[in-house]
């Protein structure tokens, strides 16, 4: 379980920032920035934890609580992504980089150190450190990771009925061999990231195609 340590020995407004979605095929990267505002609300701690070691259950669990706490007035979160075309024109990790950005702006105040998790330094308005694993460290990155997350399942459910035949609503956009198999016989759709080795043979075959 994460814990609190790094946030509250670094004092001032300290924000946790994570991304979701930097390996699909398809869809935004999306990225959140949390800010506790007075330490971690009872209860809420146990519920969080790195993403992708919580069942999708849990991760509604512990989102439906974050939105509480913040209602609350306990935190303070901001949401943001980069497109699909984003990506294709600047590539995965600037766009990434992106979203980071765009989130900590969407802060209701800028923080004094943004937590971010990973080795990649994003260029923000405010001091940062990359930790390594963070979202298995700091309680504000696993928020992140979880809120990052299931919006961006959410966002990408709600493709599916305007482009059933690749399976958004069950796999994200990540490269399953269902999604494989369906870009294969589709060709890609404007959802697509170009810039992707698979992505970009998909709509290269369906250019020929036409040809």
């Amino acid at each position: 379980m994460p814990h609190y340590r790094m946030e509250s020995q670094a004092g001032g407004r300290v924000a946790g920032v994570d991304e979701a979605g930097r390996g699909p095929l398809a869809g935004p990267v999306m990225a959140a920035a949390v800010v506790f505002t007075a330490g971690i609300p009872r209860g809420l701690g146990a519920l969080l934890d790195d993403s992708k070691k919580l069942s999708a259950a849990a991760r509604e669990a512990a989102f439906a609580a974050l939105l509480a706490a913040a209602a609350k007035g306990r935190l303070d979160y901001a949401v943001a992504a980069a497109s699909a075309v984003e990506i294709g024109r600047l590539n995965i990790l600037r766009a990434t980089h992106l979203a980071m950005s765009r989130a900590i702006a969407r802060l209701g105040s800028l923080p004094d150190l943004a937590l971010v998790d990973g080795n990649q330094p994003p260029p923000l308005p405010c001091r940062v450190q990359c930790v390594i694993g963070g979202d298995a460290e700091s309680f504000s990155i696993a928020a992140a990771s979880i809120l990052a997350k299931v919006i961006r399942d959410r966002a990408m459910a709600r493709l599916h009925p305007r482009w059933p035949n690749y399976g958004f609503a069950s796999h994200a956009g990540y490269p399953t061999a269902r999604h494989r198999a369906a870009l294969a016989e589709h060709g890609p759709c404007p959802h697509h990231r170009r810039g992707f080795a698979p992505v970009d043979q998909a709509w290269l075959f369906a250019v020929a195609a036409q040809d």
